[in-house]
């Protein structure tokens, strides 16, 4: 890690970067997000049955954060975190929110600033595609949290098919899975959509970018795959043949679609010569739902749901050509609240809220030879379950089991150290306990309480 100055003083003595800066001096930001992807399931993390070319695109063009994490293990908290660059906690958002669209406290609450509301106030155009799951009531909708345009649906999941599109508006859905059916909308208008959902979403990101280009902008590409449903077109299903299950076959398409859509965004780039000044991230909200969905997270134990690794450790990489090394792994722990960090640093604007996430760059660059954190925190309320990750150290937390591991060593946490070092585990634990004096109960009820939420709002859906 340590290469880090002696490469940008290279680069800075052959001039190249002074050479490839454009005159704009703010960058771009693109995030592309998927949502419920294996560890593994990228060839920069070792994917040898799924190829993944244009993602890989990005790890070559930039930096591999092999210590990489979110927030939280499932998507709707994880993506509160990822957008306003606070532990979700903090706010009160510690559930995956309801479907709930009467309800205008079902979601992100209104004192939290997105990272479009930052970037729009620093003079960025905004725009965000797919999943949103920040509420669905019109005061949450994305067009109100910062975003100029957006182009998918307001729930936790979508069908990918146009055909399932069968419920005509929000206020005819039911029940909590009815938003899978609804038809698509562009910013506040329902639209018949004709494409596969995620090659949609690819083209609607790279018509933004063709549009937008001339001056700063900020695009949130959220896909929803893979996520079940389990659906892929014959296109991305003849490529694996070769796989004889049928559902990790499945997956391997929707990830193969989703590569296509980062192969054609990152060449819009390049044919429009911005590439060099677009600071681009790839991430997972959490990790791979192994038994529903057939993700690997291999070598890391766990899956989504889980604070062990493999619930919050994802792939995760980083481009901003002629800015930051190529081709490097970055082995510190990092977190997808360094986003907005970033974001706000390089386009030079000041968030309105304290901020738990850092500015990634000068970590990658070598300017800084800190860490970018001493520590990172996760809570999951109902479950009365703590994690907190040090550079050497991962400590779980329950009111009945303490598992405590030496990361560094042992990333599959295949050895707990917890009665072996109770020191250790009461020094994290104290960490722990100082954290929670910063965090609130949460602000709305959960998936897991559907059932009771509607009977306690008849109203949820509108008459």
């Amino acid at each position: 890690m340590r290469i880090f100055p002696l490469l940008l003083c290279l680069l800075i003595g052959t001039g190249s970067i002074a050479r490839q800066r454009p005159v704009q001096d703010r960058p771009n930001v693109i995030i592309i997000l998927t949502d419920d992807q294996g560890y593994k399931d990228v060839g920069f993390n070792g994917s040898t049955d799924i190829p993944t070319p244009g993602i890989d695109r990005i790890a070559k063009n930039g930096v591999v954060f092999t210590s990489g994490y979110v927030s939280y293990a499932v998507c709707g908290p994880s993506r509160a975190g990822l957008l306003t660059g606070r532990y979700q906690d903090r706010f009160g958002f510690s559930k995956n929110p309801l479907f709930a669209p009467n309800d205008p406290k079902m979601g992100l609450p209104l004192s939290e600033e997105t990272m479009a509301d930052l970037l729009k106030r620093g003079g960025y155009t905004t725009a965000v595609f797919g999943k949103w799951h920040m509420g669905a009531h019109p005061d949450l909708h994305p067009n109100k949290r910062g975003f100029d345009e957006f182009y998918g649906f307001l729930s936790g999941g979508h069908n990918y098919f146009p055909e399932d599109y069968t419920i005509a508006d929000i206020k005819d859905a039911r029940s909590q899975y009815d938003g899978y059916r609804t038809r698509l909308l562009r910013n506040t208008e329902r639209v018949d959509e004709t494409e596969y959902l995620t090659d949609a979403l690819s083209r609607e990101a790279i018509d933004f970018v063709e549009r937008n280009h001339e001056t700063p902008f900020f695009v949130y590409l959220a896909y929803n795959a893979p996520h079940t449903p389990l659906q892929a077109t014959e296109k991305y299903l003849s490529r694996f043949a070769h796989i004889e299950d049928t559902k990790r076959r499945t997956y391997a398409a929707m990830v193969s679609a989703v590569d296509d859509g980062v192969v054609a965004l990152l060449d819009k780039l390049d044919e429009l010569g911005i590439t060099d000044n677009t600071l681009v991230f790839f991430l997972s909200d959490n990790g791979g739902p192994s038994p529903h969905n057939a993700s690997d997270n291999s070598p890391l134990r766990g899956f989504k749901g889980d604070f062990f690794e493999g619930g919050i450790r994802v792939p995760f990489a980083v481009q901003w050509k002629g800015m930051i090394p190529s081709g490097l792994r970055y082995d510190h722990p990092v977190i997808s609240l360094d986003i907005f960090a970033t974001a706000a640093a390089a386009s030079k604007t000041s968030p309105k809220n304290e901020l738990d996430g850092v500015n990634l760059i000068p970590y990658l660059t070598g300017e800084s030879r800190d860490l970018p954190h001493e520590q990172l925190f996760w809570r999951n309320y109902e479950a009365g379950k703590f994690a907190v990750r040090t550079p050497e150290s991962k400590q779980i937390t329950t009111a009945k089991e303490t598992f405590l591991y030496d990361i560094q060593k042992d990333i599959s946490e295949s050895r707990n150290l917890a009665a072996d070092e109770a020191k250790r585990a009461a020094e994290l634990s104290e960490r722990v306990e100082k954290w929670k004096k910063s965090l609130m109960d949460p602000i709305f009820m959960g998936l897991s309480e559907d059932k009771r939420y509607s009977e306690l709002h008849p109203d949820r859906f509108g008459k």
